[in-house]
């Protein structure tokens, strides 16, 4: 008979009951509501707002940037209510890789699992890059001047002050940020939590004030034409544009998937895990409608193709002293970015380990510190030496594919723990099932289809390495498989 128990499923008993892990692998419940939803508004708003928005109107779709966030909104909307009953009924870390783990089973846990890896990872060095743009621009204002080739991956060729070009060598600054937030992870969640509700505090007055003052200095003529024509090709602008622009940008939209990483550190999951979710998802979608629509009012689109659009908008207004605060703001958007994603890395694989999957090394937990030393040390060296050696552009729609793929699943589990486990209890509870999830499921495929085809390759060449991963090490360690080993 065929050995299937890969394809066994995780009872929510089981998932429920690992919440509380004895011994050197608990991790400390310090985390509230107000510190969950922040930790969302941290991971959304950041490189949507203050690199994206004017690469994609520029490339994809004009002023209908602003439809292209309504879209991801809406989408983001049925999948974050699947998310908010999920992560009350299943109060473990692990995002949508646990969720998959109760109602698929084992070997599409792992596919997700691998997944998130990658989105995690790669968009920690997509928005490290995107970090290292800014500082950059802003000690140029106060008269510090990084090399260019010091500040740009090796490779792409650089255009100087004086005319010439040149080629990038590394990016040093990418590398920095990066080792300064993985040292602040390590030494305690309570901290970084700590420190990053002050940094999300200072992004949302940046923003805010960016619109305050931009709407009185928008120019209608900017936003003609609102939808520009087609170009001829899927994607550059009309219809599809709006649809291409809105698949770029969904990347910025994971913070509430990092946000359900943070369940077993919640002191009350039930009720914090939905507040922390929905609640940074709206605030953060009505912000980006706003910066869109302002920005676009300010600068004409086609203009907006620079690292630095929003400083770029000010300076559109004649305002340059605040061309340094809104960069120092970027920053601070950009740093909470980092250090979620990098945070919820480390506790995906933390639960992956637990489970058998991946090396016990990713599940040791710091006796004193209480988080995953080691492995948020491994994360950490991974991601810098990917931010300091690939350009941006080569990151950013692997990101967005990975993110819909595993929103995808997350809908999905919905729609099977309410037929598989229709007595557990959730304290949270999607309205309308099955045609929230259905909803949900559709708008991420509408939206991967609107990504080029050499970003659905690299996604399925990253999941046939995470599968060979899987055939030659996880499956013969896997805890549900052989529970008598461990």
């Amino acid at each position: 008979m065929a050995d299937t128990s890969y394809m066994a499923r995780k009872s929510v008993a089981d998932i429920v009951g690992s919440a509380d892990v004895e011994g050197g692998h608990a991790l400390s419940k310090t985390l509230g509501a107000t510190s969950i939803t922040a930790m969302g508004i941290g991971a959304i708003i950041g490189a949507g707002i203050f690199v994206l928005t004017g690469t994609a109107a520029a490339q994809f779709a004009g002023p209908s940037i602003v439809l292209s966030f309504v879209l991801g909104g809406i989408a983001c909307a049925f999948v974050g209510l699947c998310y908010s009953e999920l992560a009350a009924m299943l109060p473990v870390c692990g995002s949508s890789y646990t969720y998959t783990y109760a109602t698929l089973g084992e070997i599409f846990a792992w596919i997700i699992g691998w997944d998130l890896i990658l989105e995690y990872a790669m968009g920690a060095a997509t928005v490290a890059v995107g970090w290292s743009g800014y500082i950059v621009s802003l000690l140029h204002n106060v008269g510090i001047n990084i090399p260019p080739v010091l500040a740009t991956a090796p490779g792409t060729l650089i255009k100087l002050a004086d005319g010439t070009t040149a080629t990038g060598i590394v990016n040093l600054p990418a590398i920095v940020i990066i080792a300064i937030l993985t040292t602040m992870l390590v030494l305690g969640t309570k901290e970084s939590a700590r420190l990053n509700n002050i940094m999300v505090a200072v992004k949302l007055v940046v923003v805010v004030a960016f619109i305050a003052l931009g709407v009185f200095f928008i120019k209608p003529a900017n936003w003609h034409p609102f939808i520009p024509a087609n170009t001829g090709e899927f994607g550059n602008f009309g219809m599809s544009g709006i649809l291409r622009g809105s698949a770029v940008v969904f990347f910025a939209f994971i913070g509430f998937d990092a946000v359900s990483t943070a369940a077993q550190e919640a002191k009350k999951p039930q009720r914090d895990m939905p507040i922390g979710i929905l609640g940074s998802l709206v605030i953060c979608t009505v912000l980006y409608i706003l910066v869109a629509g302002v920005l676009t009012g300010l600068v004409p689109y086609a203009e907006l193709n620079v690292p630095d659009p929003i400083a770029k908008g000010v300076d559109a207004i004649g305002l340059t002293w605040f061309s340094v605060l809104i960069k120092i703001g970027a920053l601070t958007g950009l740093t909470t970015v980092i250090l979620v994603l990098l945070y919820g890395q480390s506790r995906i694989f933390f639960t992956m380990s637990q489970d058998g999957l991946l090396p016990p090394l990713f599940a040791r937990v710091h006796p004193r510190l209480q988080t995953p030393h080691l492995s948020q040390i491994l994360i950490g060296t991974i991601v810098a030496i990917v931010a300091a050696l690939t350009p941006i552009s080569v990151l950013g729609e692997m990101v967005s594919i990975g993110t819909l793929f595993a929103f995808i699943l997350v809908c999905g589990a919905v729609i099977y723990l309410r037929r598989s486990d229709s007595g557990a209890s959730r304290p949270f509870r999607v309205p309308g099932v099955p045609i929230v999830p259905v909803l949900g499921i559709l708008f991420c495929l509408l939206l991967m289809a609107g990504l080029p085809l050499v970003t659905w390759v690299r996604l399925v060449v990253w999941l046939v390495i995470g599968l060979t991963i899987y055939v030659t090490y996880g499956r013969n360690h896997s805890k549900l498989r052989f529970p008598e080993r461990h």
